[in-house]
């Protein structure tokens, strides 16, 4: 009977549901994965396989699955008010409560919240915002926006240009003017030769030189993530972000921090801008806000821009039907209490975070593996061709397409970034569930080094 549930899935999938990222001849002729329930840290399909999610769904389930107390404040919402928008001079409770609460911990400064339903439109209220906050200042030159070559910021029209990764332009004729792109601190491909601090204020300058190409009068924000998540999880040196802020402030540059994966405790504090001490003049965030339980996301706004929006003398003339939904308000503000009752929001930063990187760490001598990042509850272990020479495989051997569904056989959910295999398992993870990992990963890298003939 499972069978032929299964098939019947993913028949009328095929038949029907166009996938994101995907090469549909190809889905077609392997079948979709049917994925029908999920606890704590795993998920199970519909042919029984019980999968250990180590990447918390699409980085954002990071309570872990089967959170009664989130679907008891859905359900509670949805009898009272299930839903209301937030035009027309209107709010409702919920969604008064979280901007209070998000205000609350957010890093200091950052007061005023715009509500969006996906990391894709927040990154596109930040575009608007930052270019309207620069008309309001009669300086409608300040226009241009720089991100990074390898950041991920989403993929409606606007934050795909954002976004710097070529693939997702080609097709679509993107990115439109004013958007460019610098080189990323990634010190494991680019860095060779330089120390980490050398190397991190030398990556941090190319936003300098970007800059004074441009024309700083032109140049309106910097668009970054504190960790480079879809990028391949990269990691700055501890030089990077200091170097950014001083030149952020010295032509008069807004810093826009993209917390959509490392926001709500992914590196160890609420915010990856309180990890790396950045103080951001935009913030925005998403996927952990409910984690993942429903769509909402959020752009929250310093003093400066914050309070000349706030001030303008014409309609802000932006906004979502669903901007705000309450009963997403309602989940997202649970998720919030759960985490500070259970330290969630600083529980990557202590012995299970360090727990994570020792485990890891190991797994560095293994041949296939040239190096193991980790901070808080991310990681990403590189597959090499030649350890010595940061040598990877040519891109049509699909190496990490391969490590990615061996390890789905083993039991594990990696994600491929191209030969880059990417961790981030929800932050309620024990260490024996830690051990689990490890284990899974060490095999299915043997695993692939057969396949590879090696």
């Amino acid at each position: 009977m499972a069978d032929e549930r299964t098939a019947h899935w993913r028949r009328i999938d095929d038949r029907h549901h166009l996938h994101p990222f995907t090469t549909f001849r190809e889905l077609s002729a392997k079948g979709s994965r049917v994925i029908v329930r999920g606890e704590g840290c795993y998920v199970f399909d519909s042919e029984g396989n019980r999968l250990f999610d180590g990447m918390s769904g699409l980085w954002c389930v990071n309570v872990g699955y089967g959170r009664e107390r989130l679907a008891k404040a859905a359900f509670e919402q949805m009898t009272r008010l299930p839903y209301y928008n937030t035009f027309f001079q209107t709010t409702t409770p919920p969604v008064a409560e979280l901007a209070a609460r998000l205000a609350a911990i957010l890093p200091a400064g950052l007061g005023r919240v715009i509500f969006g339903n996906s990391g894709s439109d927040a990154n596109d209220t930040a575009i608007k915002s930052v270019w309207y906050y620069w008309n309001l200042e009669g300086r409608p030159q300040k226009k241009n926006i720089i991100a990074r070559s390898l950041g991920y910021h989403g993929v409606g029209v606007g934050s795909a240009s954002l976004t710097g990764m070529r693939f997702m332009h080609e097709p679509f004729d993107l990115p439109l003017a004013r958007f460019h792109h610098i080189g990323n601190p990634y010190a494991f491909a680019v860095g060779e030769g330089l120390d980490e601090e050398t190397f991190g204020s030398t990556a941090a300058r190319w936003l300098e030189d970007k800059i004074l190409e441009l024309g700083a009068d032109t140049v309106a924000a910097f668009f970054a993530e504190p960790i480079q998540g879809a990028g391949g999880v990269i990691i700055p040196p501890a030089s990077y972000w200091p170097e950014i802020q001083r030149i952020c402030r010295k032509y008069d540059v807004l810093l826009v921090v993209d917390e959509v994966i490392c926001g709500f405790g992914r590196t160890g504090n609420w915010w990856g801008a309180t990890t790396f001490a950045i103080e951001p003049d935009l913030l925005v965030m998403a996927k952990g806000l409910s984690s993942g339980y429903l769509p909402i996301s959020a752009v929250a706004l310093g003093a400066r821009v914050g309070d000349a929006i706030w001030a303008g003398e014409k309609e802000f003339a932006h906004g979502l039907t669903y901007a705000g939904h309450p009963v997403a308000a309602a989940v997202a503000l649970e998720n919030i209490a759960i985490m500070e009752e259970e330290g969630l929001e600083t529980r990557a930063s202590g012995p299970i975070g360090r727990h994570f990187a020792s485990r890891l760490a190991q797994l560095e001598e293994h041949p296939l593996v040239g190096e193991v990042r980790t901070r808080g509850l991310l990681a990403c272990i590189e597959l090499v061709e030649d350890k010595a020479a940061r040598k990877p495989y040519p891109a049509d051997r699909k190496v990490g397409l391969t490590c990615r569904d061996i390890s789905i056989d083993n039991g594990l959910i990696m994600r491929a970034i191209r030969d880059g295999m990417v961790l981030a398992p929800p932050l309620i993870v024990t260490e024996a569930e830690v051990d689990e990992i490890v284990e899974k990963v060490s095999r299915t890298l043997d695993d692939t080094a057969r396949a590879l003939g090696r």
